[in-house]
């Protein structure tokens, strides 16, 4: 039974186990209410899903995956190796039994119910940011408009489509079509073979790595202790504290919070979550961008987005449902290459570095999971799927209220990890 407000005790020593954005960012949050935090983590600060992915902080785009669409990207999965949308070959039951329970929600009325959740989400987290910033995390945030580019404009259908459904949902969004030629005009990295964009503006980007490692800086300045290369295999309530059980021996504290992404599912169900949580896994790399790119791109057919970062450019992309210890597809690299090439000019495709894989985790409904557990003093904060960045920092703010004063601020209610 969970524990009433009336009842609550704030606690004042809070293990998080995970640091990627949403731990750190719980973490961070919970010093905010004064609370003495250790975050442990199976690597290092974000070396999982946070690492190297696009870096977009983008609410305009922040939308539930399971949707109609993404039925057909499963034909193709099976279909075609070289799909944006694929499947790892696997005898693991539990992508089974997430696959099954993701293609439930795969209709209108749960994505509208799902967006609608996001929609409030959405509209508070640029202010989340602030409030780190404004709270002495070093955080380098760039305003940039994102661009989808489009080869033939029919393709665009399903995109502007999502925008619309977006506004249906009440989240302004400012979007305008552009031709070719005035994609061109602002980043002339496009290539002739660009027939539409869409600009969605007022969105933002950062690098993931340097984010984390600042977040991860400012909880050691206020105290915060950060233990890494520990993984944990278990948790549980015994005897009035939480306990998680590592390589080592064992932790404890008056409160946990699961935010270890794809692998929480197993430190979760135990607790009565029952929302399957699996490894959605991205590919990024970078190229040396001598003339730097104007602001971020979007290729919605090849789900594969660009952003700036420093002298190179990341390319990221692929959703390809596996184990998150499985070894990456190194051919995965050059299908997303195949795909965008001829979309654009004066890349040289022959300095690609930083590949990279990290295992974004999914929720079968397409909504994080972030709240109480069936078990008092142990917290769920994951299933962000694509959007741990952008969702990140609100998450920790809304928890760390949740977890210190015992009462479920509105915007999780939907979120309820035991739904």
């Amino acid at each position: 039974m969970r524990q009433m407000a009336s009842e609550h005790r704030a606690p004042s020593r809070v293990l998080v186990i995970g640091s990627g954005i949403v731990g750190m960012s719980c973490a961070w949050s919970l010093q905010e209410h004064g609370v003495e935090v250790c975050v442990v983590d199976r690597r290092r600060p974000g070396a999982g899903a946070s690492w190297q992915n696009a870096g977009l902080v983008s609410p305009a785009m922040c939308v539930p995956l399971p949707e109609p669409s993404i039925l057909r990207y499963g034909v193709r999965a099976v279909l075609s190796p070289r799909s944006p949308v694929a499947l790892v070959r696997s005898a693991d039951p539990r992508l089974a039994r997430f696959m099954a329970a993701m293609v439930r929600s795969c209709t209108t009325a749960s994505w509208r119910r799902s967006m609608a959740s996001y929609r409030v989400l959405n509209e508070l987290a640029a202010d989340a940011f602030a409030h780190q910033q404004a709270g002495g995390v070093e955080l380098e945030l760039h305003r940039g408009d994102v661009v989808a580019c489009f080869a033939h404009a029919h393709e665009s259908a399903g995109f502007l489509h999502e925008m619309e459904s977006v506004v249906a949902a009440g989240q302004a969004v400012e979007v305008s079509l552009l031709t070719g030629d005035e994609v061109r005009s602002n980043e002339p990295h496009v290539s002739d073979e660009v027939e539409l964009g869409v600009r969605v503006r007022g969105q933002q980007y950062l690098t993931p790595s340097r984010y984390v490692a600042a977040l991860a800086q400012s909880v050691r300045e206020r105290g915060g202790k950060i233990v890494e290369d520990t993984p944990i295999s278990a948790v549980e309530r015994r005897h009035g504290v939480v306990v998680a059980r590592g390589p080592q021996g064992e932790l404890e504290a008056d409160a946990a919070v699961v935010a270890a992404g794809a692998w929480a599912t197993d430190l979760l169900a135990g607790h009565g979550v029952r929302v399957p949580v699996y490894g959605g896994r991205g590919y990024s790399f970078t190229v040396a961008a001598p003339k730097s790119f104007a602001s971020p791109l979007y290729f919605p057919v090849a789900r594969v987005a660009l952003t700036p970062q420093a002298d190179r450019v990341r390319f990221a992309g692929i959703m390809e449902f596996g184990s998150p210890d499985a070894s990456l597809q190194r051919a995965r690299f050059g299908h997303m290459v195949q795909a965008i090439r001829h979309l654009l000019v004066d890349v040289d495709w022959s300095t690609m570095a930083d590949q990279w894989m990290g295992p974004r985790p999914l929720s079968a409904d397409g909504v994080p999971l972030v709240g109480a557990t069936a078990t008092p003093g142990v917290y769920a904060a994951g299933g962000h799927g694509m959007w741990g960045v952008t969702l990140g920092p609100l998450t920790g703010s809304l928890l760390a209220r949740q977890i210190t004063t015992g009462v479920t601020p509105p915007e999780l209610r939907p979120l309820d990890p035991c739904r």
